[in-house]
């Protein structure tokens, strides 16, 4: 079989915009509760696009930790290709698929720094394996070999033990939602896309989209 002849008939619901809720927040936070429900595996895992000083478009998944009406949150170093990416252009998209669903949320807005406090509070909440592998990684920097990897590793926590303090380099980021579309397969590919775009006053218009 060719990879073009590969293809799924999608059929598990539908999605009308007189069922969404008004409020795209609560309507993510429905379809959330469903995926996991679901047991969809890592369903708080999401693609994190940057673009950066170069025009070029990078991608990559990392897990969501918080959302709500201030927006939704994860963690990272502030020196990796993303952080570096997100200093130069403060913009982001964000794209949950949740294949079990047939579902798919896109995500689009600006991103912000967390304070050093909300920082803080997520990294000591972390295992403390955690905490030290993020001390020992210089993230996107390459390095020699996966021995020289656990070296780093190594030397951290024979410094820090068990009390690891977060290192200025990483922490948390926002992205505050402008716009989101909620995706659901249909038959004959004529999927539901359901869209909600934020206005100058800070209300939410939304509209269907064509597949």
């Amino acid at each position: 079989m060719s990879i073009a002849d590969l293809r799924t008939e999608y059929s598990q619901a539908s999605l009308s915009e007189t069922e969404v809720d008004p409020d795209p927040i609560q309507q993510f936070s429905k379809w959330f509760s469903q995926a996991l429900a679901a047991q969809v595996r890592e369903a708080n895992a999401m693609s994190l696009s940057t673009v950066g000083a170069n025009s070029r478009p990078s991608s990559r998944i990392v897990l969501i930790k918080d959302f709500g009406p201030h927006g939704f949150t994860w963690f990272t170093n502030y020196g990796s290709r993303k952080g570096q990416e997100l200093q130069d252009y403060p913009h982001a998209a964000l794209l949950f698929y949740w294949i079990e669903l047939e579902r798919q949320v896109r995500i689009e807005g600006k991103v912000e720094r967390l304070t050093a406090e909300e920082s803080d509070a997520y990294f000591y909440s972390r295992p403390i394996k955690s905490q030290l592998g993020a001390l020992a990684s210089n993230q996107s920097a390459p390095i020699s070999d996966r021995v020289a990897l656990e070296a780093q590793y190594t030397a951290v926590e024979e410094r820090y033990g068990n009390h690891p303090q977060r290192p200025e380099y990483w922490g948390g980021y926002r992205l505050i939602p402008d716009m989101l579309e909620f995706w659901q397969g249909r038959p004959s590919r004529l999927h539901d896309r359901i869209q909600y775009a934020r206005q100058d006053n800070g209300s939410w218009l939304r509209q269907r989209l064509q597949p």
